[in-house]
């Protein structure tokens, strides 16, 4: 393998990259305006909240006209009180899943109504019922002493990851795709480059462009939201490297054969969209079906945002996490071997 050839390849896409301002900068809003979005909605509020619908209107704003809105209901913290016109108004929304459950505050009898194919509505409808029982015996209430984690500094790393797995896979597949049916990889064929040093090339340019893209934007929602690092910076750099390399050296074996643009971008999408929903990015998997944990661990992403929250949100050290860090790294080794040994300069 020869480095000197590498290099110039490294220089190359960095110079490419770099003089693409739109993408370039792209690769930077998008991310950041993930994470201030989601700061600005969560920050300060409980990340599942149920809206209930009340009517008439008034008596939203009026505790003493409301006879069906116990004020322990009324100023409990998960409930967001929406005033309806009235009951069809409200039974429309329900019926669209906008709110989880209806209440007319001045019935005697206390009515209220629900979609039973809402699992919030049920929900919704518990807390409704048990502020009636304020008073009344109840079972001993505790509180975890333990740190407790917001919904952003959970969110976070998922976040980057994602950015960083279309960046990764659509940055090398899909642009080696593109070179081959341009024929400017038949042109580089007819050079001393070899296979593994082009994609390697490919590859370390870049993670070199993901860590630095991911580190400003660390530090510019860090300055906003305060993340809670419990672990080592340094070894959560660590982790995004390896998680980077992995997902670079996916998209080089979709890279090694492929000629058409059209089938590259279905291809990336059948590759990224099951790691979005599968691998945690936005939402826990906690009582999902075995299988579907089964599944998620055939994922990177997977292995990545274990490794990066356990990291972040619970001190972890190296040797906690050095499955996952182990995985990441055959992975890449693999992956990269078989890129290798497909590759093709000729369409």
């Amino acid at each position: 393998m020869n480095f000197h050839r590498m290099w110039a390849i490294f220089v190359a896409r960095n110079a490419e990259f770099f003089r693409d301002r739109a993408s370039f900068g792209w690769n930077f809003a998008f991310p950041f305006l993930i994470i201030v979005g989601f700061g600005i909605i969560f920050n300060g509020r409980e990340f599942k909240q149920f809206k209930v619908g009340v009517f008439p209107p008034e008596a939203v704003q009026s505790a003493a006209a409301a006879n069906a809105v116990p004020e322990a209901f009324r100023h409990d913290r998960h409930i967001i009180l929406v005033p309806v016109a009235d009951k069809a108004d409200g039974e429309t929304r329900l019926n669209r899943h906008q709110i989880s459950l209806l209440v007319d505050a001045k019935s005697p009898t206390n009515a209220y109504w629900l979609n039973e194919s809402s699992p919030d509505g049920s929900l919704a409808e518990r807390i409704y019922l048990a502020s009636f029982m304020l008073g009344k015996a109840v079972p001993q209430k505790g509180v975890t002493r333990g740190g407790q984690i917001r919904y952003i500094d959970w969110l976070m790393p998922g976040i980057l990851a994602m950015n960083m797995m279309f960046s990764a896979l659509w940055g090398v597949g899909y642009v080696i795709v593109r070179y081959r049916k341009n024929g400017a990889l038949k042109r580089l064929g007819a050079t001393p480059l070899t296979a593994l040093e082009y994609l390697s090339a490919q590859m370390f340019s870049r993670l070199c462009l993901l860590l630095f893209t991911i580190s400003v934007v660390w530090i510019g929602a860090d300055l906003l939201f305060d993340f809670q690092v419990h672990g080592s910076l340094l070894l959560l750099f660590l982790i995004f490297t390896l998680g980077g390399l992995n997902l670079c050296s996916i998209g080089l074996i979709l890279a090694a054969r492929g000629t058409s643009e059209e089938f590259a971008s279905g291809a990336l999408n059948f590759i990224t969209w099951p790691m979005m929903f599968l691998s945690e990015v936005w939402f826990s998997l906690e009582g999902s079906p075995a299988w579907v944990h089964d599944l998620s661990q055939f994922l990177p992403l997977t292995h990545l945002l274990t490794a990066a929250r356990r990291v972040m949100n619970e001190g972890a050290t190296l040797v906690d996490i050095r499955f996952e860090c182990g995985i990441l790294l055959a992975g890449t080794v693999v992956a990269l071997v078989i890129a290798a040994a497909l590759f093709s300069w000729n369409e």
